[in-house]
């Protein structure tokens, strides 16, 4: 049986045009079973343990019995010297298949967790759609886009890594869009 818990919370439609709107897409194949997977990406509290741009995690709201309205700060640190801080709600989940979340901070936006499995392989789409916040952060996207990208992406290239090292498996393969 499916169960899918869902909590109504919206947020402004972001516009692709604005130079500080981000549209990320992650694609992880790891050889380990789905139910591992999930369990670690949704157990973020953890995350700084294992992934090394997570620079810390903290629980602000538990959320219901299934997580849903639960809000955790993250602070991210990737290559480039600037940290970003940002709270996320929980507010879908559909056990083994995905995670919704809503952002705000110095990110504000949506971020979606799905999984799905080939074979011996599962895969891990991450889809980030924000805006950046920081003033600088958005004067500078006209210029800085490219490596505001690079940075997002070298965090997810280390996330995938540090995840397949954590489960003792292998990364089989990474696409960023």
């Amino acid at each position: 049986m499916v169960r899918l818990f869902k909590l109504k919370k919206t947020f402004k439609p972001l516009d692709f045009t604005n130079s500080g709107d981000y549209h990320f897409v992650t694609i992880w194949h790891i050889e380990a079973p789905i139910e591992a997977i999930c369990e670690a990406i949704y157990h973020s509290l953890s995350w700084p343990q294992w992934w090394r741009d997570v620079k810390k995690v903290e629980e602000l709201s538990p959320g219901d019995a299934f997580g849903i309205g639960s809000i955790r700060r993250y602070s991210w640190r990737g290559r480039l010297p600037y940290r970003l801080n940002f709270d996320i709600c929980v507010i879908y989940i559909e056990p083994l298949v995905t995670i919704e979340g809503i952002a705000s901070g110095d990110v504000e936006g949506m971020g979606r967790w799905s999984f799905t499995t080939d074979d011996t392989v599962t895969v891990v789409r991450f889809e980030w759609q924000v805006r950046t916040t920081p003033y600088w952060m958005s004067l500078l996207a006209i210029f800085a886009r490219p490596l505001f990208k690079w940075n997002h992406d070298a965090v997810m290239q280390r996330g995938g890594e540090a995840l397949a090292r954590m489960l003792n498996t292998r990364l089989v393969s990474i696409t960023h869009s």
